[in-house]
C-alpha cells in the first residue's frame, strides 16, 4: 500500500480548503520582544510578533532569565528522570508551593504542558471515579476533550457559558453519581469570559466537582495573577484549578491545584504524570520567579490593558470588525480561510507584521480570524503601524467593514 499517497491526498485537500498550516520560522531575541528575526526568505529580516501567548513578555524579563541561567549553572539542563525516579528537584517542590499559594489551595502538581495537565487530570478523574459523569462546556479546549474521551466516562456537553442549560443537565442525573463540571475562564479563540459565579452555584447545588481551566487567565487577572477565579473571589469554591506556565508566565509547563488529597490522587494514578520526564529544574526556577514577580507587580498587567484598549479603539475607529469581549484577546474576523491566509501572508511579507491565521479545525468554518494579543511591550507606534496596514488591506481585499 502506498501510504505516502494516502497522506498526500489528505494534505492536498487541506491545502485546497485553505486550512493547511504553515509555520513561521522565527528567532526570538532576548530583550527585544515583540520583535523577532525571521528566517522566511519572503519576509523582512525583522518582524513584529502580534500573536504570542507570552502575554506579558515575562519570557524576556531579566529576573526570569537570570533565574534560569543560575539554575542551569547549579543543576545542569535536564531533570534526569521522571518525578518518581530521581527527577524531583528542589525547584519543582518550590514551584508547586508557589502555585498552591497563587490559587489558595493546599497543593499543586506540575506537568510538562497545559495540554498534558488537562489530558492527564480529566482522564484520571473520569476513569477512576465510579460511574463518573463529566459535563463539558461546548467550547472547551481540545486537551480537555481528549482527556474526557480517554477517560471513557459518560460525557454530557452543555451549551457554551449557559448555567441554565448546565442546571437542567445536572438535574437529570442521578443524585449519587460523581459529577464533574469542566469549563474555562477565558476562551482563547473568542476571548469571552465565563459567568463563573453562576456556574459554581449550579455545580454546588447538585454536589458536582468544578474543574476550571485558567490557562489564558493566570498572570493576567486578579490582584496577584491568580486568574478570573481570584478576581471574582471564587478560587476557594473551585475544586480543581488548572493552568499553564507557558503563556503569561513566559516559561513552559502545566499544573493543577487543589486539595492535598486531590493532587496526591492525580500524582498516584495519572499516566501522563507518572511516565514522563520531569520539567528541567531551570524551567521550574524561572517559572517560580515569574509567578512570584507577578504576585506583587501590577506594572505589566496595567500596561497590557492600556495597549489592548488602544488597539480596540483604533480598530473601531477604522470600522475593522473584531469580536467584542472583556479579555485581552482581539479576534479580527475574516470569515474566509483563503483570505485569512492571504492577509496574514501580506502582513508578514510587506509589513513585517506576524499574526497566524486561525482556521478550521481550531475554529468553525466561516469564522476564520486573525487573533491579536497586544502585550505591554508593544509600543504605541507598533499599534499605529498595525492598524494602518489593516486599513490598507481591508480596502485592497474588499473585506466588509463593521457598521458603527
Amino acid at each position: 500500500m502506498e501510504f505516502d499517497a494516502l497522506f498526500t491526498a489528505q494534505l492536498d485537500a487541506l491545502k485546497e480548503e485553505g486550512n493547511y498550516r504553515i509555520f513561521a520560522e522565527l528567532e526570538r531575541r532576548c530583550g527585544q520582544f515583540p520583535t523577532a528575526r525571521s528566517h522566511d526568505d519572503e519576509a523582512p529580516d525583522e518582524v513584529t510578533v502580534w500573536c504570542s501567548n507570552d502575554y506579558l513578555g515575562m519570557g524576556q524579563h531579566p529576573a526570569v532569565i537570570q533565574a534560569m541561567k543560575e539554575t542551569v549553572d547549579s543543576c545542569g539542563t535536564g531533570a534526569g528522570g521522571t518525578r518518581n525516579i530521581s527527577g524531583t528537584n528542589y525547584h519543582h517542590v518550590r514551584l508547586e508551593a508557589e502555585l498552591a499559594d497563587l490559587h489558595g489551595k493546599e497543593a499543586a502538581l506540575l506537568f510538562t504542558s497545559g495540554y498534558v495537565s488537562n489530558w492527564a487530570a480529566l482522564s484520571t478523574l473520569g476513569s477512576r471515579l465510579p460511574d463518573c459523569v463529566i459535563l463539558s462546556d461546548a467550547l472547551n479546549h481540545a486537551s480537555m476533550i481528549e482527556g474526557i474521551r480517554h477517560s471513557r466516562a459518560r460525557k454530557i456537553i452543555w451549551k457554551h457559558n449557559d448555567p441554565e442549560d448546565l442546571d437542567r443537565k445536572l438535574a437529570a442525573l442521578p443524585a449519587n453519581a460523581p459529577k464533574i463540571v469542566a469549563f474555562e475562564s477565558v476562551y482563547s479563540m473568542d476571548g469571552d469570559i465565563c459567568p463563573m459565579a453562576e456556574i459554581v452555584e449550579v455545580a454546588e447545588k447538585h454536589g458536582a466537582m468544578t474543574y476550571l481551566d485558567e490557562v489564558h487567565a493566570v498572570g493576567l487577572y486578579g490582584s496577584r495573577g491568580g486568574g478570573i477565579s481570584e478576581r471574582e473571589g471564587l478560587a476557594d469554591r473551585i475544586t480543581l484549578i488548572e493552568g499553564t506556565l507557558g503563556k503569561a508566565f513566559g516559561c513552559m509547563g502545566g499544573y493543577i491545584t487543589g486539595s492535598r488529597a486531590l493532587c496526591d490522587f492525580i500524582r498516584s494514578f495519572a499516566s501522563g504524570f507518572i511516565f514522563t520526564t520531569a520539567l528541567p529544574p531551570a524551567v521550574a526556577a524561572a517559572a517560580q520567579t515569574s509567578i512570584a514577580h507577578l504576585k506583587t507587580s501590577q506594572v505589566e498587567r496595567m500596561r497590557q490593558r492600556r495597549q489592548v484598549a488602544r488597539l480596540r479603539a483604533m480598530l473601531d475607529a477604522r470600522g475593522i470588525p473584531h469580536l467584542d469581549n472583556p479579555s485581552h484577546i482581539i479576534p479580527v474576523m475574516i470569515k474566509d480561510p483563503v483570505k485569512c491566509r492571504m492577509l496574514a501572508d501580506i502582513l508578514m511579507r510587506e509589513y513585517g507584521i506576524y499574526v497566524q491565521p486561525i482556521n478550521y479545525p481550531t475554529v468553525p468554518k466561516g469564522t476564520e480570524r486573525l487573533r491579536f494579543t497586544p502585550s505591554p511591550l508593544h509600543s504605541d507606534a507598533d499599534i499605529d503601524r498595525l492598524v494602518e496596514a489593516l486599513t490598507v488591506l481591508w480596502k485592497q481585499c474588499a473585506i466588509a467593514h463593521q457598521v458603527a
